[in-house]
């Protein structure tokens, strides 16, 4: 029989994918919506198909072997150039994808969307979220958002807003015994922190004569989010972004106690990736964020 005319085929190597990531037939026939037995019969054909071994069985675990490894090498580079295809070839059926920092999503993205939709209702956005404080652009997004310490010069990203940080905390949290009227006040609260370096603090408390981080408790946080939440739970005083904060503040959540926002240079950007050009909704969709660009600005 002429192997070469009588390739795998992309079942079987989709369940080899499967099963090496989950590192079980059982969860892999679920994701594949398939029988265990079916599954299995899958990798018997591969390796009927090259003549090896696929994965090392015991009673506890399976592992690929040297020749699964190389065959599951060629399997994911093979769907990953299928999945670029059918974008190139049709990008009208899939979602613009934009990844960006959670907080961003959750505090400024999400509250707009509706508008997005009324305007574009037959257009999808599919929006991935990273947790890390660098958002690295993937290859599978059409555009990225990331904070930038001062404006690009790329022509072709989009200045969103400028970083203006504020001190904000739950309405109740100062009290007649324990006020919150100013910055010497904030050392009867705890200070909390949306990153490990807490450089924010450090850049408000320097430019409103606060005193040194030693002065002070901490609650350190990674995320903007997380930070925001513990702020309006009254667990202390965090130090934000004024246009992340906007629509807590404007809801009553949060209350900036004092002090004016402080402009740090730093940006946040829509960037579009080379290939996005040819998405047909990229041109309405970096209209829209460029309108809610101005409206943030106004």
């Amino acid at each position: 029989m002429d192997k070469l005319r009588h390739l795998p085929s992309l079942q079987a190597l989709q369940a080899l994918v499967e099963v090496a990531d989950s590192g079980s037939f059982t969860q892999a026939a679920q994701k594949l919506c398939l029988t265990q037995s079916a599954v299995s019969r899958k990798i018997q054909q591969l390796e009927s198909h090259f003549g090896v071994p696929m994965f090392v069985r015991n009673s506890r675990s399976i592992r690929l072997t040297a020749e699964g490894e190389q065959v599951l090498g060629s399997a994911r580079n093979i769907f990953e150039q299928l999945k670029t295809l059918q974008d190139r070839l049709s990008p009208h059926k899939r979602p613009f994808r934009i990844r960006m920092h959670v907080s961003l999503a959750v505090r400024w993205l999400l509250p707009k969307l509706s508008d997005f939709y009324r305007l574009h209702p037959h257009v999808s956005l599919s929006i991935e979220t990273v947790a890390t404080e660098i958002v690295e652009p993937a290859s599978d997004s059409d555009a990225y958002i990331l904070y930038l310490p001062e404006p690009s010069s790329d022509p072709d990203c989009l200045t969103l807003f400028e970083e203006a940080l504020v001190p904000v905390c739950a309405p109740n949290l100062a009290s007649a015994t324990q006020p919150l009227a100013s910055v010497e006040d904030l050392v009867h609260f705890p200070l909390l922190h949306r990153s490990a370096d807490k450089q924010a603090w450090i850049d408000w408390l320097a430019a409103n004569g606060g005193k040194s981080l030693e002065d002070y408790r901490h609650i350190p946080f990674n995320l903007d989010e997380l930070a925001l939440d513990a702020a309006a739970r009254g667990l202390g005083v965090a130090v934000t972004d004024m246009t992340l904060a906007e629509e807590s503040i404007g809801r009553g959540v949060l209350v900036i106690p004092f002090g004016q926002p402080l402009k740090t240079r730093g940006v946040y950007s829509l960037c579009p990736q080379p290939s996005a050009a040819s998405h047909p909704a990229c041109l309405p969709i970096m209209q829209w964020f460029a309108r809610q660009a101005e409206q943030d600005e106004g």
